[in-house]
């Protein structure tokens, strides 16, 4: 049964981050296309997740928790930039 599950939650996940790199290319501003950019780290982060619980290992857990913190800190450092013009001050 769990098997099924996982399957759709692929088929669910794999399906939102194809329409997140549709609004990514098609955006029609910088912030639509950061905050799908933004909404595709996490869907990417599912994934991984979903991925390691398909495989039976722990490996792909400390994958996607390095994969979030990078996401967040592109994200952040982004918008400081769209905000401020410069990253560090």
């Amino acid at each position: 049964m769990i098997g099924y599950a996982l399957l759709f939650a692929f088929g669910c996940f794999g399906l939102a981050l194809l329409m997140n790199l549709y609004r990514a290319a098609t955006g029609p501003t910088v912030p639509d296309r950061v905050l799908a950019l933004d909404t595709m780290v996490v869907n990417v982060i599912a994934l991984m997740i979903l991925y390691g619980i398909w495989q039976g290992t722990a490996m792909y857990f400390e994958a996607s928790l390095l994969f979030a913190m990078t996401g967040f800190i592109s994200t952040v450092a982004y918008s400081r930039f769209m905000l401020r013009g410069n990253i560090i001050e």
